[in-house]
């Protein structure tokens, strides 16, 4: 009965409560606990202790009802990873997430699922906010992309395909929102390189084609836009350049500008930095896109993709990514059909047909 005075498991029982004024006056109280414990020196939390919370968190979502209370709630929920004052604890806070969610996924009924989709998507948009507090530091970015691989990408991880899915859907939609605007090619192929490794290594054809599909499609389908947003951040520098400037000095510029981040996000809505306020825009389909060294990406793969290890049916696959990455460094765009030799493959998910992309909101470009 001892167990019982854990102040986890009294959270737990509340949070799953049958009563909504119970689960919302504990998820305020946990809010303030976490504040509170994980500001001592000696006040952290384990992963049994958290685990526990996230057993409570879940059900307590499980029991809402209605899609504008649900999505409060996985604001509520999601956004507690900044109450904790450590990094340890906040990683901690994820991998309890991610931990729960595996052993819960196939118990979640179809009625059910939509609003633990959402949860998953605001877990990780709050991951990346917590990212970009840290400045984008490597050391704390590369401690995230190695949790991802434990947690859901290696064969060992024991997650559930839909899980991966479903994660693999948001990954650059929401690392996009969230960094757009500071990341440079560099730190965004950090940001991929745990998918890289994985579809260069898997044996599951299922989860090979899902990162194609999801992650280097998306890559290849918003370079027009990435690399639109970047000519056009290079004509308003020379717009107010003096003019004098050297031909070396214009070619210097290029370089710099793409090892840079995008200088605003490809969103819906403009923001006047006067006010800070949100302007109406003319194309709400426009949304924020990452921009990434397209030799850097295909070295990359080529390298994993060339080692002995790696199997067949996933090299084929992957130099066909490659040529289509070299290609759009040297400026030439997928085309709606691709010649015989690049695809024969009808039953080739990602490339045995290309389909045309609204910005934003419309099917993929998938080569």
């Amino acid at each position: 009965m001892a167990s019982l005075q854990e102040p986890e498991i009294q959270f737990a029982q509340k949070l799953a409560s049958n009563e909504k004024s119970i689960r919302t006056k504990a998820i305020k109280k946990l809010r303030k606990y976490i504040n509170v414990r994980s500001q001592k020196a000696t006040g952290g939390f384990t992963g049994d202790e958290l685990l526990k919370l996230w057993k409570g968190l879940f059900y307590c979502l499980w029991m809402q009802d209605k899609p504008l209370l649900q999505e409060e709630l996985s604001h509520q929920i999601s956004t507690l990873i900044h109450s904790f004052h450590d990094i340890d604890g906040q990683f901690l806070y994820l991998e309890s997430f991610l931990q729960t969610f595996k052993r819960e996924w196939t118990g979640i009924d179809r009625l059910r699922m939509d609003k633990f989709f959402q949860l998953v998507r605001f877990m990780f948009r709050q991951t990346f906010e917590m990212l970009k507090k840290k400045n984008w530091e490597n050391s704390v970015v590369a401690r995230f992309l190695e949790l991802l691989m434990t947690q859901l990408l290696q064969s060992s991880s024991a997650a559930p395909i839909g899980l991966q899915f479903h994660f693999l859907d948001l990954y650059m939609t929401e690392l996009a929102a969230v960094g757009s605007a500071e990341l440079t090619a560099d730190q965004n192929l950090m940001f991929i390189e745990p998918f890289c490794r994985t579809a260069a290594k898997t044996k599951d054809l299922t989860l090979f084609r899902a990162i194609c599909n999801s992650i280097f499609s998306t890559i290849i389908d918003q370079a027009p836009f990435a690399i639109e947003d970047l000519m056009k951040e290079l004509k308003a520098a020379e717009d107010s350049d003096s003019g004098q400037a050297s031909e070396e000095d214009d070619e210097d510029q290029i370089k710099e500008k793409t090892s840079k981040p995008l200088s605003k996000k490809r969103t819906g809505k403009q923001i006047n930095e006067e006010s800070d306020t949100e302007l109406p825009c003319d194309d709400d389909d426009i949304v924020p896109v990452l921009q990434f060294d397209y030799v850097g990406l295909a070295d990359k793969l080529f390298e994993l993709a060339s080692r002995s290890s790696t199997p067949s049916q996933n090299r084929q696959r992957l130099y066909k990514i490659i040529k289509v990455l070299r290609d759009l460094s040297e400026g030439i765009f997928p085309q709606d059909e691709y010649p015989e030799e690049v695809s024969t493959d009808e039953d080739d998910e990602m490339f045995g047909s290309r389909k045309r992309m609204k910005r934003g909101g419309g099917e993929k470009n998938v080569p």
